[in-house]
């Protein structure tokens, strides 16, 4: 094991139990414990107290069925992980998707909302300035491993527990039942629609269950560490609402943009109120860093599935950090952070309605796997999981309705939330396309017509000239052509090995070979040769994981555009290799740096790797890249050899 590891990093197991609420309290406690109190307030007034006991009591439940799942499914995707095994593919990679856009418009949310406690005046160049830092910094930090970054965490959830005490405390001495009184002073309904704007409070989950892979005992200690901190937070914000109304009449309280700073000054003075904002500063921009560190998991789970680039699932061999996903998800973060600067309440009603979708997901997938899949083991079992999940998702659902109904723009935000959740689709198959073969062979079958009209885009006269000038001199030869397309070049093979030569040519899309038949058949007609006579069409459901057992001696093997396909590249490789006399030739050429900006698959994009691929299966071969107007193309070609041999 210790050899197939060599060179290659794995997440290590370095959480436990303590650590783990600690997390998962740094990640919940952001801007909803410091700004939301306020926004209940301002919404329903001291009724607003009814509101957090509506939602805390809503939350531990929910917390307790995203305990029941990460016992049963301890793996770093987390809620994704939870939806491919209840959903499937298409479903769990939108799921992912999702995950993936709250991360982003969670941790926009939180730098945008701490920055107004450190500089409530218009100064955007310094604002997103020192955002962007703090999102290096703690890129930075999580590039580093988890061990670092659970230190960083673990700081961050200790001030922010302390300075929520300390105000609560504090504030009993200013506190003033007055404040209380009506109790009453908006009508009663609105007391749910504050629900809908307090309920980010609790949002952070799924960022804990990201993180299964790094605990030692996940299906004990996740579970409990997710309810465990539920119910924490959830006494901490009742509390903390509670004796901030005392201090501060509702109604100031509900328009303050710095409440808990504000609440600061009336019990500790202006010294105390400038403390108290740079400390919650520190800690909602912590918060964001639980998210930084840990979405990057999620990009590493849908990549180990082939549903992202493949490039994103390797773990740093000294670090033991997805350091690939992490650098990309700091880019992707920062684009979010200039776009949603300076707007706190549209990333929160952006936010809420993705969130509450996904968390009815989750409800649903308790509720369905009890019914269909009783018997896989439970580490932790939510209450009443069989049905009370179709509640929870129904009061969701109410929310979300009386606050597209009751509020001005709302139906413009959740279209806005529901495009980008669209967004996904064509995504979906764009990915599946670049890494499921089959997939793209069936594109091809069905494109063939399509395929024929831009031969000579695809693959233009010089580009042909090359291939068959490295092939050398074919007179007389057999010719194996691993994936021949429309028969582009398939004519060209023919002419070059003559009547007395031979062309395999092989494919796996059943129309394209009718065209290359059509084609040759034509060639015969006007002009006399037999090409047909000495071309062997081939057609191949698995061709992409191997040479069609029918192909027999070749003296050389030529390829366009289907080393990119190959599910097993060494397999056909070596099936070539056995084909092939010493020295016989072969010729490859992909497809590469589309439109130069996309990535090609993982072992394509080093010539190194290509020449070793190569060279495990008997070969020697050079690498070389042509450039081209909306693509590059990749030439390996060279000989097999028993020796490795450095000119050809």
């Amino acid at each position: 094991m210790a050899k197939k590891n060599r060179g290659m990093g794995e997440l290590k197991k370095v959480l436990n139990y303590k650590l783990l609420v600690l997390l998962t309290l740094n990640a919940m406690m952001g801007t909803g414990i410091y700004f939301l109190p306020a926004m209940g307030a301002k919404y329903a007034g001291p009724a607003s107290m009814i509101s957090w006991l509506i939602l805390s009591a809503m939350a531990i439940y929910v917390a307790t069925c995203f305990a029941e799942l990460t016992s049963m499914f301890p793996k770093a995707g987390g809620v994704y992980e939870f939806t491919k095994q209840t959903f499937g593919r298409f479903f769990s990679f939108m799921i992912g998707w999702i995950t993936w856009l709250i991360a982003n418009i969670t941790t926009a949310m939180l730098i945008v909302g701490a920055i107004q406690y450190l500089f409530p005046y218009p100064m955007y160049t310094v604002k997103v300035a020192i955002c962007l830092m703090f999102l290096f910094i703690f890129s930075a930090i999580a590039y580093f491993g988890m061990r670092t970054s659970a230190v960083m965490l673990a700081t961050f959830a200790t001030i922010n527990i302390s300075i929520i005490v300390i105000m609560i405390l504090s504030g009993l001495t200013k506190f003033s039942f007055s404040n209380y009184v009506p109790f009453f002073v908006v009508p009663f309904h609105m007391t749910f629609l504050a629900v809908f704007y307090i309920v980010e409070t609790f949002f952070g989950w799924e960022t804990t269950t990201f993180l299964a892979e790094e605990t030692s005992n996940p299906e004990r200690d996740l579970p409990r560490a997710l309810v465990t901190a539920t119910i924490v937070l959830a006494t901490l914000t009742i509390l903390l609402a509670f004796v901030s109304m005392g201090v501060i009449r509702w109604n100031i309280y509900g328009n303050s943009n710095a409440p808990l700073a504000d609440v600061a000054g009336v019990v500790f003075g202006p010294l105390g109120k400038t403390l108290i904002g740079l400390g919650t500063y520190l800690v909602i921009i912590g918060a964001a860093a639980g998210w930084i560190v840990s979405t990057p998991r999620l990009i590493m789970a849908l990549t180990r599935d082939k549903l992202f680039l493949s490039q994103f699932k390797k773990i740093h061999p000294k670090y033991n950090s997805p350091y690939k996903a992490i650098i990309f998800q700091g880019f992707a973060t920062a684009i979010f952070i200039m776009f949603g600067f300076g707007s706190f309440k549209t990333l929160l009603e952006l936010l809420v309605p993705l969130v509450l979708f996904l968390y009815s997901v989750v409800l649903i997938m308790v509720a369905r796997l009890r019914r269909e899949k009783p018997h896989l083991i439970r580490h932790f079992k939510a209450p009443g999981g069989r049905f009370v999940p179709y509640i929870i998702v129904g009061i969701f659902l109410v929310l979300t309705s009386y606050w597209v109904y009751s509020q001005q723009g709302a139906l413009r935000i959740l279209f806005l939330g529901a495009s980008f959740v669209l967004l996904g689709v064509p995504m979906y198959f764009l990915i599946e396309l670049y890494n499921d073969p089959k997939m793209i062979m069936s594109i091809n079958d069905a494109f063939a017509q399509v395929h024929l009209v831009f031969e000579s885009f695809n693959l233009p006269k010089p580009i042909r000239k090359e291939i068959l000038q490295l092939l050398g001199d074919l007179r007389g030869k057999t010719v194996l052509e691993f994936g021949c397309n429309v028969g582009t070049l398939t004519l060209h093979l023919a002419e070059e090995v003559g009547p007395t030569g031979k062309v395999y040519a092989t494919n796996i899309s059943e129309n394209e070979l009718k065209i290359t038949e059509k084609r040759l058949e034509h060639k015969r007609l006007t002009s006399g040769t037999p090409v047909l006579s000495h071309v062997e069409l081939i057609y191949d459901v698995e061709h992409t994981s191997r040479v069609h057992p029918s192909v027999g001696y070749i003296d050389c093997a030529v390829s366009v555009g289907m080393l990119s396909y190959l599910s097993d590249v060494k397999k056909v490789l070596r099936e070539l290799n056995a084909l092939l006399p010493e020295h016989g030739r072969i010729c490859f050429v992909e497809y590469v740096n589309y439109f130069h900006i996309l990535p090609d698959v993982e072992w394509l994009s080093n010539p190194d790797t290509i020449k070793r691929v190569f060279r495990e299966a008997g070969f020697s071969v050079h690498v070389k890249k042509k450039p081209w107007l909306f693509w590059n193309y990749l030439f390996i070609y060279g000989i097999k050899s028993k020796e490795e041999l450095p000119f050809i």
